[in-house]
This record gives C-alpha cells, structure tokens and sequence, in this order.
C-alpha cells in the first residue's frame, strides 16, 4: 500500500486522564488512522472506553503488543510511567504521541530518545498551541524585525480547580511522585514551550517560587516564575489551578511580548469557542513604532478558528494531522523530541529554584 494511502492503526494507552475520548474524534477526523485498542491497568476503564468505541481492550501491555499490529501509540499514563511504556513501544518500532511532558524526568526521556533513535520511531508530544494562527503570527511578527529587539515575555496560564483531575480518573495528577507536580508540569510547559519556539532559544536561569493552599494533596497548585533567555529577553510566567468556576470558558490565558520597538498582546480563547458552541473570535494586538508598520502603527487581527470537534478543536486536529504526516513522509514532526526535553529541563529547574530559593541555571 502507498504511504499516502495507508491507514495507521493506533492504540490508546492509559484511560486515567481528561483527554483519550477527546482524542477519538481527531483520529476519526484525520481519515489516515484507525483506533484499534485501548490499554489500561483499570479493568473497569478498559471495558468501559473499549464498549463506547467498538475496539479491543488490554489490562496487560505486552499483551497488546504481542496480540495488535500498531504503527503508532498515543500515551496518557501517570508521568512517573510514560518512558517505560513508551520504550516497550519504540522497542517494537511503533511511533509514539506522549501527553506532555513526556516523562517524570529530562533522563527518562533521554533514555527514551536513544531507544526511539535506535529504531526508527518519532516521538512528539502535545504542545498544540504551536498551531494555532496567532501564535504563527506573532513568530512572524518577531521574525520580521517589527518588535525590534526581544526585551520580555509576560505569560499566564491557570485552568480549573484540581476537583476536575479526580472526577476524571487522573487523581494522579494531584501526586507528586506520579505526576512530577502540580500546573507547571502540566500548563506551563505549554507556554514554556510557546517562549521557546518564538524566541528560537531555550531558558538559560531561572527563579520560581510555588504555592500549595492544601494539605489534601501534595503538589502546589500555583507557581510563579522568572526566565532568563540570554540576549536581554526575560520571561515571567504564571500557572495554576486556581480560576473561579465563573471565570470565562474556567481559564485566564494571556501571552504578551514586548521589543524595543513594539508589542504583542494576545488573550487567548481557548478551542477557539465559548460555551454553547458560540463561535469565538481570537484578537492579536500589535503596536510598533518600527517603519515596517508605518500608516497603522497599531493593528489588531481577528482569529476566527474552524469548529473542530475532539481534543483543543482545530490545534488538537493540526496536531495530530502533522504527526501522521511526519510518519506517511519519513519526515521530522513540527515538535520534536528534543524540544521537548528542553522544556522539561526548565521545569526541573524551576522546581529547584523553589526547593533552593536561588537562581537556577538550566543545565
């Protein structure tokens, strides 16, 4: 079969998380892939997501793979168990999507890089908000000069309350050994991610300070944090799990850079909907003295994204098209690997910061 005719069968591989049913509706979407198993240790999570979606279900993960003929694995499993389960599958040359960060660890995914290489297989991970227009936009308007020189990032990324992780299996996610801990493991590396891809450039020192407001779990549930990119540019961000179930769509999201000749704002609605299915509208603000924008020194652009249904809507689509993409035609996927140790190496840093109340270099 052609490589642009053949149709990858895939596994889902761990049921305790918010998102393998969001994911079902991409697969469906992308016309090249077919959901073939699902896997979790939770009998009663198997036989339930495997009843809904008419696929074969496994409680034991080398059976699946000696029982299925997969061509890709996408992994939900707690972070402290992703890089083994992803080995077993690099192992057998199957291509691998991991829920980001990847693993508990920078030296689990390194252990997973050199097994992933030595067979073959491409591994991505989520960071979806790299597809979305805006964030194209912005790359682009810092990539034209218009901004002048990078001075700092100003980011903020807080959704739900940590009730959503239990009512949806994951109560992992509110332990620190199985999870790494708490929304920078889990929401910031997403902006952290965006800084990175922006700027071209990886966090070089940082400085964070995280808050727990409960002893009903042991991760924080809020941290704040300062990044240093060299060239002059500073990062701040802001992630938690704190937003009012009032608040808009349950997120406050804004990314903002500034130059020496301008500035881009962006608050980002997130899926691109609101609630009841209204089609929302994205804005970039841009402002700047530079020549470049002479007539129009302040502009905004309107986003209005396609309605796509499943995980992130239209970016969660994009992403998984690419990925198949990447593997039909032998090529790099958008987000790599290795991009995404770097933003893992940031997150350890981070934590170290807190632990040791000093600046940390990113090693």
């Amino acid at each position: 079969m052609a490589a642009d005719n053949k149709i990858l069968n895939v596994a889902i591989v761990g049921l305790g998380h918010l998102h393998p049913r969001g994911y079902m509706s991409l697969f469906d979407n992308c016309g090249r892939t077919r959901v073939v198993s699902a896997y979790d240790a939770d009998g009663a999570l198997v036989e339930s997501f495997a009843g809904n979606y008419g696929i074969k279900g496994y409680s034991d993960i080398d059976k699946m793979l000696d029982s299925e003929k997969l061509d890709m694995a996408v992994i939900f499993l707690p972070h402290c168990d992703c890089a083994d389960a992803a080995i077993k599958f690099a192992q057998r040359g199957v291509h691998l999507m991991i829920e980001k960060p990847i693993a508990h660890t920078s030296a689990d995914v390194k252990r997973l890089m050199v097994v992933a290489d030595a067979n073959g297989v491409k591994v991505t991970t989520g960071y979806c908000w790299r597809y979305h227009p805006v964030i194209k936009q912005m790359k682009e308007c810092i990539g034209n000069g218009i901004l002048g020189d990078i001075v700092s990032i100003e980011a903020r990324l807080a959704a739900g309350k940590v009730e959503r992780y239990i009512a949806c299996n994951s109560a992992w996610m509110l332990e620190k050994a199985k999870s790494g801990g708490g929304p920078m493991y889990n929401l910031g590396v997403h902006w952290i991610d965006i800084m990175n891809y922006l700027l071209g450039a990886s966090a070089v020192e940082v400085c964070a300070c995280n808050t727990q407001t409960s002893d009903k779990y042991d991760i924080e549930d809020s941290s704040m944090a300062m990044l240093k990119f060299g060239l002059g540019v500073t990062a701040m961000l802001s992630v938690s799990y704190i937003v009012p179930d009032c608040f808009p769509c349950g997120r406050d999201l804004y990314l903002g850079v500034k130059g020496s000749k301008g500035l881009l704002s962006y608050c980002p609605k997130y899926e691109g909907e609101q609630a009841g299915g209204v089609v929302q509208t994205d804005v970039l603000e841009i402002y700047s003295d530079s020549e470049k924008m002479a007539g129009a020194a302040a502009r905004q652009y309107s986003f209005q994204l396609n309605k796509v249904p499943g995980y992130s809507g239209y970016m969660g689509q994009a992403y998984v098209d690419d990925f198949v993409d990447a593997i039909l035609q032998g090529r790099e996927p958008f987000i790599r690997v290795d991009e995404a140790l770097d933003v893992l190496k940031v997150v350890e840093a981070i934590y170290q910061s807190d632990s040791d109340k000093k600046w940390i270099e990113v090693k």
